[in-house]
C-alpha cells in the first residue's frame, strides 16, 4: 500500500470515528429557516406568501404552530432549503413516532366523506397518510399533550375510538379558529354564577340556543356545533386552544332542547372550573358518573343553574309531576318547559314520560338550518 492510499485509508477512519464520537445534529426546522432569513436579510413579513398569515409566521418562529406539509413545500422551494431539514425528523425519531401514532387507525373514509380531507385519485404524490399528518398538524397539538393523554386514556375507549375521538377534537379546534372573528376576547371574569342563569333563562325564548351561543361567544367562549363520529357516543366537549381560548364543542348526538341546554350548561362549568392549558374534558352524559368529582361538579352546578335546588324541592313538577305542574314552574323560572321535562324523566328513570315536551328535533333547526 502506498503512501497516498494510507493516508486515504487514514482519513476515512478518522472521518468514521469522528461521525460516531461526535456527530453533527442537524439544525431544527426553525434554526435553518432563521439561519436562511438572515443569510437573505428577510424579515417576518416577507414569509407570508409560504405560511399564509403574519400570525401563522410568528407562531411557527417562536415554536406554538408546526410546520404543515404545505408551508414544507413552500419554503423549501422558496428558501431553498431540504424538505428533509424542514421535517426535522431524524431515523430513531420517526420510528418512535410510528410506534405512538398509528396514522392508519384515524377514520379516513369518514373524515373524507366530511370533507376534512381530500379523496385522492390516480397516482397522487400525495397519500391518505399525508393528508392525515396534515389535517393534525395544523392545530398545532401533539399526542403527547396533557390535554390528550388525560381525556383519551387507559381502557375506557378502543384505539379506534380514541382515533376518532382525535380528528374530532382536532375539527373542533380548526372550526373554532376559522370563527374567530365572532369571538370576542376571553374574560374569565366574566364567567360566573349569575353568567350560567342567565345562559339558562336565553331557554324561555323560542330562539334560545342561537342566542346562548352567541351570548357565550360574546365573552370569549366559542361554540362549535360538530357532529360526532360513529363509535364515539359523545355529546360535547370543553377545552382551550393553544392560546387559551376557550371552546364548546357540541355534537347535537340527542337533537333535544331539554339535553342541549343541560350539555351546553355542563360544559361551560367545565370551562370556569376545570379546563386549564392542560385540560380536556370529553362528556358521553349518557354514561357518565359522578365518580369523577369535577364531572360530579359540573352535573350539580349545570342541574342547579337551569332549576335551583331551593325551587325544584318545594315545586309540584318534582313532587307530583304533571303538564301543568312544568307549565306552571316553567313560568316562575322563565326557563323553556322541555328543561323540567327532561329533569323529570332524567330522576324518574322513565324516558317515556312527557316526550312530547323534551323539544326533538328543535335544536338542529336553530342552529344549523339557517
Amino acid at each position: 500500500m502506498g503512501e497516498s492510499e494510507r493516508l486515504d485509508l487514514l482519513t476515512v477512519l478518522v472521518q468514521d470515528y469522528e461521525d460516531k464520537k461526535y456527530p453533527i445534529e442537524p439544525p431544527s426546522p426553525i434554526e435553518a429557516i432563521k439561519f436562511r432569513m438572515e443569510e437573505k436579510g428577510l424579515r417576518q413579513a416577507d414569509l407570508v406568501p409560504y405560511f399564509g398569515t403574519r400570525s401563522r409566521v410568528s407562531e411557527v418562529l417562536s415554536g406554538k404552530r408546526p410546520l404543515t406539509i404545505p408551508m414544507i413545500r413552500a419554503i423549501s422551494v422558496g428558501l431553498g432549503i431540504s424538505a428533509e431539514v424542514l421535517i426535522g425528523v431524524s431515523e430513531d425519531a420517526e420510528e418512535k413516532n410510528k410506534d405512538d401514532i398509528d396514522w392508519a387507525r384515524f377514520p379516513a373514509k369518514e373524515m373524507i366523506a366530511r370533507g376534512w380531507i381530500e379523496k385522492m385519485k390516480g397516482k397522487a404524490k400525495v397519500t391518505i397518510e399525508d393528508q392525515v399528518k396534515d389535517f393534525v398538524s395544523q392545530v398545532g397539538f401533539q399526542f403527547s399533550d396533557a390535554a390528550f393523554k388525560r381525556s383519551i386514556s387507559g381502557d375506557a375507549y378502543s384505539p379506534a375510538t380514541k382515533y376518532a375521538l382525535y380528528a374530532w377534537l382536532i375539527r373542533v379546534v380548526q372550526r373554532s379558529r376559522e370563527q374567530s372573528s365572532k369571538v370576542a376576547l376571553y374574560d374569565e371574569r366574566k364567567l360566573n354564577e349569575s353568567t350560567l342563569q342567565e345562559i339558562a333563562q336565553l331557554s324561555w325564548f323560542e330562539e334560545g340556543p342561537r342566542l346562548a351561543v352567541e351570548y357565550l361567544r360574546d365573552i370569549g367562549i366559542n361554540v362549535v356545533i360538530e357532529p360526532h363520529l360513529k363509535g364515539t357516543m359523545l355529546d360535547g366537549a370543553a377545552l382551550k386552544d393553544t392560546d387559551g381560548s376557550p371552546i364548546v364543542g357540541l355534537t347535537l348526538r340527542h337533537d333535544r332542547l331539554d339535553n342541549f341546554w343541560f350539555t351546553l350548561l355542563h360544559e361551560v362549568v367545565h370551562i370556569w372550573k376545570h379546563v386549564g392549558r392542560e385540560e380536556t374534558f370529553l362528556d358521553d352524559l349518557d354514561a357518565s358518573s359522578n365518580t369523577d368529582r369535577r364531572e360530579a361538579e359540573a352535573n350539580r352546578i349545570a342541574k342547579d343553574s337551569l332549576i335551583p335546588r331551593v325551587a325544584w324541592k318545594r315545586s309540584e313538577a318534582s313532587r307530583n309531576p304533571s303538564e301543568a305542574a312544568i307549565d306552571e314552574l316553567s313560568k316562575q323560572l322563565k326557563i323553556n318547559p322541555a328543561i323540567i321535562a327532561g329533569r323529570i324523566r332524567r330522576e324518574t328513570g322513565d324516558y317515556r314520560l312527557f316526550s312530547h315536551l323534551v323539544g326533538a328535533g328543535e335544536v338542529k333547526k336553530i342552529l344549523l338550518d339557517k
